[in-house]
């Protein structure tokens, strides 16, 4: 059998193997196969699609991705122990799953993708955000990203302006993404449970970004705003040089305004000034 039909329950593999979830690893096994379908399906159709996935730890959400009949599966995976389970998962789907041992952050995906890819994770807490702010630099290498985050991320990613969970993430996120929460994962259904409710997000890349403006400046005008966010924008960008005020008014921003108030096309706008003026 090729579908992944003969495999061993997954509570039967992590005992075989002494896969205790490590906390160093920011380790939370998702067993129930219920909710690692709904996960899998979160990007759409994935038949004939390369997939990339980060931290499949016993393979859970692995299975259910090569149940979707994609075309080639590609997992980064650094704890060793999981390595034998995983290779027992290939075998077990005709080898459509390939596992890469690497810390996820140092990898270059373009090494080892020969096509643009759907990436869909479980993500370890202790590196979703890098993770995400890494791939969304290389964003024209995939299609989505269905990730997994501790709710408190994932209000940020989807948050709008003017409440409390928008800031840098919400603006990066959003100018070069579609982003929208699918659901909540109480932590209920991992092993360990975590302390915080989990929600998973996708993310379409955009063909271009939402408006015009360079990253890097953007990214400084952004942090710079919310670096003291409770002070009002002609006080915080202060640092930036040159005259504030008029930026501000150029860009259709009250110099009276803070920054979780101004929308991702103002601060867009916004950045593009000031790289004008470096220029």
């Amino acid at each position: 059998m090729t579908d992944g039909s003969d495999l061993p329950p997954l509570r039967e593999v992590i005992n075989t193997y002494g896969l205790r979830a490590e906390k160093s690893l920011g380790q939370n096994f998702l067993l129930d196969l219920n909710l690692t379908g709904k996960i899998a399906r979160c990007p759409g159709n994935l038949d004939g699609e390369t997939v990339l996935e980060v931290g499949p730890g016993p393979g859970g959400l692995t299975r259910a991705i090569l149940g979707c009949n994609v075309k080639q599966l590609i997992a980064i995976e650094k704890d060793t122990r999981c390595l034998q389970p995983l290779a027992d998962v290939s075998e077990a789907f005709g080898g459509r799953l390939t596992v890469i041992e690497a810390d996820a952050l140092s990898v270059t995906e373009a090494d080892f993708l020969t096509e643009k890819a759907h990436i869909v994770a479980n993500l370890p807490y202790n590196v979703a955000t890098p993770l995400l702010i890494k791939w969304l630099k290389s964003r024209d290498q995939f299609k989505s990203m269905t990730l997994m985050f501790q709710k408190e991320v994932a209000d940020r990613l989807i948050a709008e302006p003017g409440t409390k969970a928008y800031g840098r993430l919400s603006i990066i996120s959003q100018w070069l993404c579609r982003v929208s929460k699918q659901f909540d994962l109480s932590p209920k259904a991992f092993t360990p449970p975590p302390k915080v409710v989990s929600t998973v997000v996708k993310l379409i890349p955009r063909e271009k970004p939402a408006f015009p403006a360079d990253m890097d400046v953007l990214e400084k005008v952004v942090a710079t705003a919310f670096g003291q966010r409770r002070k009002m924008l002609r006080a915080s960008l202060k640092s930036l040089g040159g005259p504030t005020e008029d930026n501000l008014i150029a860009a259709g921003i009250k110099p009276t305004q803070r920054a979780e108030e101004i929308t991702v096309e103002q601060f867009c706008r916004l950045s593009e000034i000031y790289r004008h003026q470096k220029n």
